[in-house]
C-alpha cells in the first residue's frame, strides 16, 4: 500500500505524551451540584449572586473518594483526568490563600484537589486543572455582560482587568507548585481577550512538561472542540475534544437529558479515528457521588473500548487510503494493519474500500474476534471501474449499540 501518513507534527519534548494519552476523564463539580439544574446556573438561571453564593454553606461532599472516580475512569478506558479547580463561578476547590470563596470555608472544609491530585499521584494517573478566566465573584473582574459574564458588576466591584490576572496568576502558581506534577492547563472562554503570553510561560517554569490548552492567555499547544464533530478525515494539529455524558449540562443536572451510549461511543471513535484526543465529561452529585446511570454508561463504554482500543493506541489516520465516502468509513493504520471504523451506522453487511485492490491475509472484527471473509471482485457499483478489495458479512445487526471496527492485516 501506498504510504502517505498525514501525522501531526509533534512536539519532540516531554508533552509529546499528548499522543500517548489518548482519552481522558473531564469533572466538572462545584458549588452548582447542590441545585443539581446548570454549572452555569447564576449565568443562566434564575438566581442572585448572594443566593449562590450562599451555596457554600450547604456544600459538603461527605461520600467523596477519589478512588471511585478513578477506578470508574480506569474502567472506561480513561487514561488521565482534567478536573474544574475554579469554574466561571469563582468557587474554588483547593485552600488557596488568595480567596476565602473556597472548598475550606463551606462545612467539608477539605481540599478537594489535594485529595484528587495525591490519588491520582499514587496510582500513576495523570491530573489535569480546569480553570475558568472569567470570575463572577472576584471583585476585579469586568462583568460586562459578554457571553459568560455577569450582566453587571456589584456595586462593591472594583473592575481592573491587570489585578484580576494578578489574582489569576498567584492562583495558577498555587495549582502548579502544591499538588505535584500536573499533565494539562485547560484555560476555559477568554471573553475578556486578556493576551500575555508571560503567563502561560510563568506556568511552563512552573511545570516544564505543562501541556496548555488554546483558550488562555496565547495560543497554547492544542486546540479543543467542544460538543461538536469537526468534518474532514484527520485532524492537522494536535487536538483535544470534549464532550458531556448529558446534553444540558457539564455539572450534575437531576433531570438531565443523556447522550445514548451508541452516540458516545461514534463520536469517540471519529475524534480518535482522525488523530484526536477525547475529554468525556461527568457531573458528580453534590455528596461526591456519581450517578449510578452515568457509571453504568461509562462502563458500558469501557467494555467497547477495550476492546477496539488497538485501533487507536499508536496508529495514526490513514482515510486518504480509501477514495469515496460510500460506506462513510474512516480508516487508521498501524504497521501492516489497517483499521476500518464505522461511526457512522453502516447500511449493508460489506464495505468496499476503493481503490484498495489487495487482499489481506486476515479480517477480524475487533467487537467479538471473529473472523470476516474479504474478496477482491468487480462489483455492479463500480462495472466500469475495476476489481476493489470489499470486507463481507459484517454482522451490522449484531451489534445495534456498538460502533464497529475491522482490523484488516496485510502482509508486509
Amino acid at each position: 500500500m501506498e504510504e502517505k501518513p498525514m501525522r501531526i507534527q509533534r512536539f519532540n519534548d516531554e508533552r509529546d505524551r499528548f499522543f500517548e494519552l489518548r482519552f481522558g476523564m473531564f469533572v466538572h463539580w462545584g458549588l452548582y451540584a447542590v441545585p443539581g439544574w446548570h454549572e452555569q446556573l447564576l449565568w443562566r438561571g434564575d438566581t442572585t449572586r448572594e443566593r449562590y453564593e450562599a451555596l457554600m454553606h450547604e456544600f459538603n461532599p461527605v461520600r467523596f473518594d477519589p478512588e471511585a472516580w478513578l477506578d470508574l475512569a480506569e474502567a472506561a478506558g480513561m487514561q488521565y483526568v482534567c478536573f474544574t479547580t475554579k469554574h466561571h463561578d469563582g468557587f474554588c476547590m483547593w485552600n488557596t490563600k488568595q480567596t476565602d470563596y473556597n472548598i475550606m470555608h463551606t462545612p467539608y472544609g477539605k481540599d478537594i484537589v489535594g485529595q484528587l491530585a495525591e490519588a491520582c499521584h499514587r496510582r500513576g494517573f495523570p491530573i489535569s486543572f480546569y480553570y475558568s478566566c472569567p470570575d463572577w465573584h472576584h471583585p476585579n473582574y469586568p462583568n460586562q455582560g459578554r457571553h459568560h459574564e455577569l450582566f453587571a458588576s456589584r456595586a462593591t466591584d472594583e473592575p481592573d482587568l491587570d489585578r484580576y490576572y494578578a489574582f489569576v496568576k498567584a492562583q495558577i502558581g498555587e495549582l502548579l507548585t502544591g499538588y505535584g506534577p500536573i499533565y494539562q492547563l485547560f484555560w476555559d472562554v477568554n471573553v475578556a481577550e486578556y493576551y500575555n503570553e508571560e503567563l502561560n510561560a510563568y506556568a511552563r517554569s512552573l511545570q516544564p512538561g505543562l501541556l496548555i490548552n488554546n483558550r488562555g492567555p496565547d495560543a497554547g499547544d492544542y486546540s479543543t472542540p467542544e460538543r461538536e464533530l469537526p468534518g474532514g478525515a484527520a485532524f492537522t494539529t494536535p487536538t483535544e475534544a470534549c464532550q458531556s455524558l448529558g446534553r444540558e449540562s457539564w455539572g450534575y443536572r437531576t433531570d438531565e437529558d443523556y447522550y445514548s451510549r451508541k452516540f458516545l461511543m461514534q463520536s469517540i471513535d471519529q475524534i480518535l479515528a482522525m488523530g484526536g484526543n477525547y475529554l468525556l465529561n461527568v457531573g458528580p452529585r453534590a455528596d461526591g457521588t456519581i450517578d449510578e446511570a452515568n457509571v453504568e454508561t461509562l462502563r458500558r463504554i469501557g467494555d467497547w473500548y477495550g476492546k477496539v482500543r488497538e485501533a487507536f493506541d499508536g496508529a495514526y489516520p490513514a482515510t486518504y487510503l480509501k477514495a469515496d465516502d460510500r460506506d462513510r468509513v474512516l480508516l487508521t493504520r498501524k504497521g501492516n494493519a489497517v483499521y476500518v471504523h464505522a461511526p457512522h451506522d453502516l447500511q449493508t453487511t460489506s464495505v468496499t474500500l476503493k481503490p484498495l485492490d489487495r487482499l489481506p491475509a486476515r479480517a477480524v472484527l475487533l467487537n467479538d474476534g471473529r473472523e470476516l471473509p474479504v474478496r477482491v471482485e468487480l462489483l455492479p457499483w463500480y462495472w466500469q471501474e475495476k476489481p476493489y478489495l470489499q470486507v463481507q458479512q459484517i454482522p451490522v445487526d449484531d451489534y445495534p449499540g456498538e460502533v464497529l471496527v475491522i482490523r484488516l492485516e496485510f502482509d508486509a
